[in-house]
């Protein structure tokens, strides 16, 4: 397929589809996205005006039946991930599917055991794009022993809001269509995994906070069943011991998006709010700035690295459904830590 036409069906326009994968793959030489499927025809034909689109299908089945699609992009809510990646490839078709992968690890098992039926597909997940300028950089310090032996690790993605009992339903909070996905967790929990690796066990207290609020749609009370906030820690295979807060009711606090990595050497500070890398070694007084050459500075390029994988000129790296199942496996490690009191050990 080196120099042939690759056509796209897109099976969900959220947010993320709309602003990112549909322009990007757009401004792709040899790429055309030929069908839509939204969850109604309106929402589907003003996407499809909006990008010249030129067929809007009004079930998913007829994109992913189409013969002459060859890659699916799957914009929905992680209930339907599975899914449609599963009936995507059964068919033949390569698919990008939008994190967070799945709604717990059985699916994101069966996502990433159906792909390895079809060797010649091309799979890959939406990435954590929270550290992707400075991916390279901190695997770099690892790799060189910056810091020594590492020690601890401190991730904290939070809130600066205060806790809101009125607001309805986001569908974040909708166990129905979200899964084991909680705020930030698997984002960050993927990223650090990309400097350290997976975890082997965790342990964990959550909070839901509001247990009932409106649906958006109708007004009706639902239960909520999506923690509004969770304290997990963590043996990393590295033999690191890593400390997690995700939360949602932090109201002031600071800072909201950062790791901090201690080692025997050296310490490093990630701070994504202030878009900072900071690191010290043994003997300084402080931390100082590091800086992220040029070509170490990672950028978001999702639809390039499917493209060219389906093409056969990269691997795809961030993300495969392999480091999928990972994250997937800790985020419901950690729900069935904080529902039973106990360690749970990793893999699942």
């Amino acid at each position: 397929m080196d120099n042939e036409i690759i056509r796209i069906g897109i099976i969900g326009a959220g947010d993320n589809t709309r602003t990112m994968h549909i322009p990007y793959l757009q401004k792709l030489p040899g790429v055309e996205i030929t069908s839509v499927c939204n969850r109604s025809i309106e929402s589907g034909k003003k996407v499809a005006d909006e990008f010249g689109i030129e067929n809007v299908c009004g079930r998913w089945d007829e994109v992913i039946l189409d013969d002459d699609i060859d890659a699916i992009v799957i914009g929905t809510w992680p209930y339907k991930h599975c899914q449609f990646t599963c009936a995507a490839l059964h068919r033949g078709k390569h698919v990008l599917c939008e994190a967070r992968m799945a709604m717990n690890a059985a699916e994101a098992h069966e996502m990433n055991d159906t792909l390895k039926l079809y060797p010649e597909l091309v799979g890959q997940i939406v990435p954590s794009p929270l550290t992707l300028a400075y991916d390279a950089t901190i695997q770099d310090l690892v790799a060189d022993g910056f810091f020594g032996e590492l020690l601890a690790v401190d991730v904290r993605g939070t809130s600066r809001s205060f806790l809101d009992k009125e607001s309805p339903l986001h569908w974040r909070q909708d166990f129905d269509l979200s899964g084991y996905n909680t705020l930030v967790m698997g984002i960050w929990y993927e990223a650090l995994g990309r400097w350290i690796g997976p975890a082997r066990s965790v342990m964990a207290m959550s909070r839901v906070y509001v247990r009932q609020r409106r649906e958006p749609d109708n007004g009706r009370s639902t239960a909520v069943r999506v923690p509004e906030h969770v304290d997990a820690i963590a043996e990393m295979d590295c033999g690191a011991q890593a400390r997690f807060q995700f939360s949602a009711v932090t109201g002031l606090g600071s800072p909201g998006h950062c790791a901090w990595l201690y080692g025997s050497e050296g310490t490093l500070c990630v701070d994504i709010d202030q878009d900072r890398l900071r690191g010290g070694r043994r003997g300084d007084e402080d931390l100082s700035e590091i800086d992220i050459k040029l070509e170490k500075k990672g950028e978001w390029r999702v639809e390039e690295e499917f493209i060219n994988a389906i093409r056969g000129e990269e691997e795809i790296v961030l993300t495969s459904f392999a480091d999928g199942v990972k994250y997937m496996e800790f985020t419901e490690a950690v729900a069935l830590s904080a529902e039973s009191g106990k360690t749970v050990h990793l893999p699942l």
